[in-house]
């Protein structure tokens, strides 16, 4: 058997070393889209390094409504809400930023839709016109939820309970992993509710 020599026996050592860490790490699943790891031989004379990189971490959200610039943005995993509206230049004077919740984590493939105020003169009709339109599911409300029809208090509290676990949702299909939803009432949330 060839004899191995100490230097050797190092290098062998730290590309082990190197490659248990990368497994460990990709078997934990870590969030992190970079890491290094360096690895030296005895004499500290030579040193490399191993990079690993990826965008998976990477959300794509799209900001529409009362923001200064609206589109598509690639976000940083664990984004906010608040986040994605500053990407897209802040609220315009006109957004009624109470109406969205800053704080929700974005989800990949989520719309973020910042509505205008209406106007100081608006009437009832332009009031109930507003609220018959659609939901978002990112920012909807227990009461709001409640307002679909099929929906009671406690389903409305399973969906918003499931979406913030979640962290968001991308789509309404999602939803059919909620207990207690049907066909019926997936039907009546796909007419009522955006993402």
């Amino acid at each position: 058997m060839p004899e191995v020599s100490r230097s050797q026996v190092v290098v062998y050592a730290a590309i082990a070393m190197a490659l248990l860490l990368v497994g460990a790490r990709a078997i934990r699943g870590e969030g992190s889209t970079d890491a290094s790891f360096a690895a030296a031989d005895s004499g500290g004379s030579k040193s490399g390094s191993f990079t690993i990189s990826g965008q998976s971490g990477d959300l794509v959200v799209d900001v529409t409504g009362a923001v200064r610039r609206p589109g598509v943005y690639r976000m940083p995993a664990g984004s906010r809400v608040t986040d994605a509206v500053t990407r897209a230049g802040g609220p315009t004077g006109k957004a009624e930023l109470e109406a969205v919740n800053l704080a929700a984590r974005l989800a990949d493939g989520q719309q973020v839709v910042v509505p205008e105020r209406l106007p100081a003169g608006s009437t009832a009709a332009a009031t109930a016109a507003a609220e018959e339109g659609p939901i978002s599911l990112g920012t909807a409300t227990v009461g709001q939820l409640e307002e679909i029809d099929g929906i009671g208090p406690v389903t409305a509290g399973d969906i918003v309970k499931f979406r913030d676990e979640h962290g968001g949702l991308s789509s309404i299909d999602q939803l059919d992993q909620v207990p207690g939803i049907g066909p019926a009432t997936m039907e009546a949330l796909r007419a009522r509710l955006q993402p």
